[in-house]
């Protein structure tokens, strides 16, 4: 039913294979446009958009952690763990 189909990259203009595995793994999920990106600048760009996390100190156990929020001075801040406890 699905053939390997070659498309071009809109960011990097590379030509790479969008296959058949890959477009029945589209239309499982239902995603219905055909990818703009090569897996090279997917990669990239799914990279670039990750969260900047902010290390602090947990309000309730001392430990150092991240959190994809920056603390506000006098403000409580919850590791992941006390965070789940106190929920």
């Amino acid at each position: 039913m699905y053939q390997d189909e070659k498309l071009i990259c809109e960011d990097c203009g590379a030509e790479f294979i969008f296959t058949q595995g890959e477009q029945e793994f589209y239309a499982e999920k239902g995603l219905v446009n055909k990818p703009k990106r090569c897996p090279e600048c997917r990669k990239t760009r799914r990279q670039k958009s990750k969260k900047k996390m902010y290390s602090t100190v947990c309000s309730a156990c001392g430990v150092e952690t991240k959190v994809p929020f920056k603390p506000i001075e006098g403000k409580e801040v919850f590791c992941r763990e006390c965070y789940a406890k106190n929920k």
